[in-house]
């Protein structure tokens, strides 16, 4: 999945030699193309440090004569040489992120830690030191819905099971000690009009959870005017989107499936997490009056996802029984509330609680268990079947 050119494979672009050098990984993501593009708007001289892969390479040409890029990976400690060296400030984006970083916790570890320590190295051998702009998350802050409004200098305390944030506390770690110039910047909830599918992430999040949203744009445009505020360096920031970007996740996503003609109360509240989540009201009076960022709001965003969908919405709103049901699929714990309904339905309520509370934590074994056990069903049905048609055979053969 993560597969890099060989080192010397270098596209080299007309780029402006005089600017200032910044290096971009993690440029074709979502925030990453945002922060591209403001970079090219404001004729930085960029290089580029990505994964080769068709997408990628597709996006790549939308930028041709623009910028500078290095295919490579950040794993790979010579291709991250080659990519930092000469350059005056390094925007540290690219990382693996949840779903997959949290069903692939040494992928996630390898990349987001082992990649951030090869930049700091690669940084520290060059004479002239570059300073490094790093993305962090509000996953380090945890479970936050009983105390909601989050300021930077709260504990760090990820919620369990979430390594992504483990990777990015170690990280953070990691660049505090490095003794290099840095900005650590932990992101809120990001939107995107480019982002609208659904997927299994949406059922973790609990319902009375507050969030406080942040464009994508507004995002590359806080990274991008950082470069040149001295105010940064040493620093850590909240960026999120300000007050008229808080919501709870229920009336969210509520609006959404509304914006989407799926209607409200569309999904089960069965069909999502009760806690161990992260996201929350942040407080952004510092990040926001020095690097002047917040120019979209919920109620924008809401009128970008109109447009995109259009007509759209009319063919939705027919097959949402079939939307439905797909989405619930892969609800962990939705699937989780059918089996307890199913298993529990016939003892009294006290011992409904014992027997939820022991199924609870063997959820995943019981559920492999029982597909295990239809498996044998279906092989002993077939079995028995063709144990039947064996006398009609001899019979047949007979006559």
């Amino acid at each position: 999945m993560l597969r890099s050119q060989p080192i010397d494979y270098l596209e080299s672009i007309n780029f402006n030699i005089l600017g200032m050098k910044v290096l971009l990984t993690g440029a074709f993501g979502n925030v990453g193309l945002s922060t591209l593009k403001v970079l090219v708007e404001k004729d930085y001289n960029v290089r580029v440090f990505e994964i080769y892969n068709k997408k990628n390479r597709r996006i790549a040409k939308k930028f041709k004569n623009r910028i500078e890029i290095i295919w490579g990976d950040l794993r790979n400690k010579e291709e991250v040489n080659k990519a930092v060296h000469s350059q005056d400030i390094i925007i540290h984006l690219a990382a693996i992120i949840p779903p997959l970083a949290d069903t692939n916790p040494r992928l996630a570890e390898s990349v987001n830690i082992g990649g951030t320590q090869n930049i700091l190295d690669a940084m520290k051998n060059l004479k002239q030191k570059p300073k490094l702009l790093f993305t962090s998350s509000v996953a380090v802050y945890g479970d936050r819905r009983y105390n909601p409004m989050i300021e930077v200098t709260d504990p760090i305390a990820p919620s369990r099971g979430d390594y992504y944030a483990i990777t990015k506390i170690s990280a953070e770690n990691l660049i505090r000690e490095s003794g290099l110039d840095f900005a650590i910047f932990r992101l809120t909830y990001i939107t995107s009009i480019d982002k609208l599918n659904m997927d299994p992430l949406m059922f973790h999040m609990p319902l009375d959870t507050s969030i406080e949203i942040c464009d994508t744009k507004d995002i590359g445009l806080a990274l991008v005017n950082a470069i040149e505020c001295d105010e940064v360096w040493g620093e850590t920031f909240n960026l999120a989107g300000g007050k008229q970007c808080r919501i709870t996740y229920k009336e969210y996503l509520n609006d959404m499936m509304e914006i989407f003609g799926l209607g409200r109360n569309f999904l089960p509240e069965e069909g999502f997490a009760e806690k161990d989540f992260h996201c929350g009201f942040m407080n952004t009076d510092k990040s926001q009056s020095i690097l002047k960022y917040q120019k979209h709001t919920l109620e924008d965003y809401y009128a970008e996802v109109k447009r995109k969908i259009g007509p759209k919405k009319h063919f939705m709103s027919a097959i949402k029984w079939m939307i439905r049901l797909n989405l619930l699929k892969r609800s962990e714990s939705y699937r989780r509330h059918k089996f307890f309904r199913k298993k529990a339905g016939a003892f009294t309520v006290s011992e409904n609680k014992l027997i939820r509370k022991i199924l609870a934590a063997n959820f995943n074994r019981i559920e492999l268990l029982e597909k295990k056990i239809e498996t044998l069903e279906d092989l002993t049905a077939n079995f028995i079947e063709r144990k039947k048609e064996v006398p009609v055979v001899k019979q047949v053969q007979s006559a």
